[in-house]
């Protein structure tokens, strides 16, 4: 099937404001895209684009005084499969683990590992390893948490979201992640687009956050958050956590004064 997916923003600067996009659909979807995913800035202004660290594109921009939209609009192929379940993934001793995945052991910005250890523990310490321990995680954190817009916080980390027991999808995430970083289980944060395809339509549209763990040799998408397996995930970008893959990081004041974002089914 093909997936519409975009956004457009509207940002209020009241001065020429340098920004850094993470909006590109990543490079791993790049050969699923039908055309491209530019992305548009009203008014004009240079752009120039550059991979950060973790393999995302990134896009530079200087937006001017007053109001600047930007937009994109791309068509995707999917395979309309949902996120596939391998339960007898085995979870690999840290001395066997690739070096490319140990960064994703260790704590960050969100993911207070030091401070919610012996949490992990003495929750997970018990629970099968591998497969089963994500997903004994997944189904704390989606128990734990309520889910609210109202609850929004962009400074909220993972050991906030856990005493909080309030959030939306980054607060879930954020808390897997940490979890599962105590666990000895290598995961990173993601954060795409993903429409309400085989669901009931529960709000709106708003880009998503979930999490990979590293398992059987190999990452896997896991999502406390809804907590099964979903169709149409279209994945923008991965780090550490939210910090590395903002939609924009600003370097002024500026208000966003509109936020919209779609994912759609195209009807062949």
């Amino acid at each position: 099937m093909k997936l519409r997916a975009g956004f457009e923003l509207v940002y209020d600067c009241p001065q020429p404001t340098p920004m850094i996009l993470n909006l590109n659909v990543h490079f791993t979807r790049v050969s699923d895209l039908v055309g491209r995913d530019d992305i548009h800035v009203d008014p004009p202004v240079p752009v120039a684009g550059y991979r950060d660290s973790f393999g995302n594109w990134c896009t530079r921009l200087v937006a001017p005084t007053g109001h600047t939209r930007i937009l994109a609009d791309a068509l995707v192929r999917d395979s309309g499969l949902p996120d596939p379940v391998v339960s007898d993934a085995g979870q690999h001793a840290v001395e066997d683990l690739p070096e490319e995945t140990l960064l994703f052991l260790l704590g960050s910005r969100y993911c207070e590992t030091d401070r919610l250890s012996d949490t992990a523990w003495s929750l997970f310490g018990n629970a099968p390893t591998g497969w089963g321990r994500v997903q004994a995680i997944c189904d704390y954190v989606h128990k734990h948490i309520a889910f609210g817009y109202q609850h929004a916080r962009m400074t909220r980390s993972a050991l906030e979201a856990w005493h909080d027991r309030t959030g939306v999808c980054r607060d879930y995430a954020h808390l897997a992640v940490a979890l599962c970083r105590c666990m000895n289980i290598p995961a990173r944060y993601c954060t795409g687009y993903l429409g309400d395809i085989g669901i009931p339509v529960t709000g709106p549209m708003d880009f998503s956050a979930w999490f990979e763990a590293y398992l059987g040799g190999r990452w896997h998408t896991f999502d406390p958050r809804n907590n099964i397996p979903r169709i149409g995930r279209i994945l923008i970008a991965r780090g550490r956590d939210a910090s590395d893959v903002a939609i924009s990081s600003t370097f002024g004041p500026n208000k966003l004064a509109s936020f919209k974002v779609w994912t759609d089914v195209v009807e062949e």
